[in-house]
């Protein structure tokens, strides 16, 4: 099992519910959740920001997520569409340019996104 599958299920435990319930509120069949849990099928996107909200995570709970997902994930995709042209010309470009940051902009950027928190 993957710690976002551990991150879940304790998600899960810590809230009373069974696979059923929480994949109910996903709107996802258990075999699928299950399936993610276990490592087998990757998380959609969107579960990210719905997880986020339907079990109000804390600040500490959402960097542990996040450090799960990142750990799963190969590649993201983010959606655009809707963005305003300066979102959309800095999306652009940190995905350019992310495989050049060295750790002391990396580290500049995860204190802009997470409060100052490094």
């Amino acid at each position: 099992m993957t710690n976002l599958g551990r991150f879940l299920r304790k998600l899960r435990i810590d809230h009373d519910e069974i696979l059923f319930d929480m994949a109910e509120k996903l709107e996802v069949s258990p075999s699928f959740l299950s399936a993610v849990e276990n490592g087998k099928k990757r998380m959609p996107s969107d579960w990210n920001e719905r997880i986020s909200i339907l079990y109000d995570l804390d600040l500490q709970q959402q960097d542990e997520f996040t450090k799960a997902i990142a750990e799963t994930e190969d590649s993201i995709k983010i959606n655009i569409a809707n963005a305003e042209q300066k979102n959309r010309e800095v999306a652009v470009s940190f995905a350019r340019k992310f495989s050049d940051m060295n750790d002391e902009q990396l580290d500049e950027i995860r204190k802009i996104l997470f409060g100052g928190e490094n």
